[in-house]
């Protein structure tokens, strides 16, 4: 098992737009390996390929005991109103903060063998679909705060133990 660890806010890989995956190689292979190691572990619902430093577009997933991956993947849908959920990051470590998420989103991509795959759900899976899709686009989830919110956030994450000062 390779669980990678994983990289905090201030990383600018973070910060930075993924690429697509054009050719399927045995490195893209190691990567998905390496993203479902990470995700198995205990509390993660996703993990994106940026959060263990490799800037391409691809996530691992863990809701209601179904893991899974996709590449390349493209938010396509969300449906319902945007409500404000609980929600926290491995990348922002012992934080949680209400954003607004759509109850229902639909994410398109491919598979390993290059096979089109698409995943599609509500609550926590919708939560996730669009918390890692947002990673993939350079976006982490405090930019969404309300934005008196968000600056009591920058504020309580930079005083954290973790950050790079």
């Amino acid at each position: 098992m390779t669980a990678r660890d994983i990289r905090l806010f201030g990383d600018p890989v973070l910060r930075s737009a993924s690429d697509s995956i054009h050719t399927i190689t045995e490195g893209t292979h190691a990567l998905v390996r390496d993203l479902l190691d990470s995700v198995a572990l205990p509390g993660r619902a996703g993990v994106a390929a940026p959060q263990i430093g490799v800037g391409l577009r691809a996530f691992s997933y863990n809701v209601d005991g179904v893991i899974g991956y996709i590449l390349n993947p493209v938010l396509v849908e969300v449906r319902g109103e945007a409500q404000l959920v609980d929600e926290g990051c491995l990348s922002v470590p012992g934080f949680t903060y209400k954003r607004r998420r759509f109850p229902w989103a639909r994410v398109t991509g491919i598979d390993l063998k290059g096979n089109p795959l698409e995943l599609a759900g509500e609550g926590l899976l919708a939560q996730a679909l669009q918390h890692e899709t947002d990673h993939l686009d350079g976006v982490l989830y405090i930019e969404g705060l309300d934005p008196e919110l968000k600056r009591d956030a920058m504020r309580q994450i930079r005083a954290a133990s973790w950050f790079r000062h």
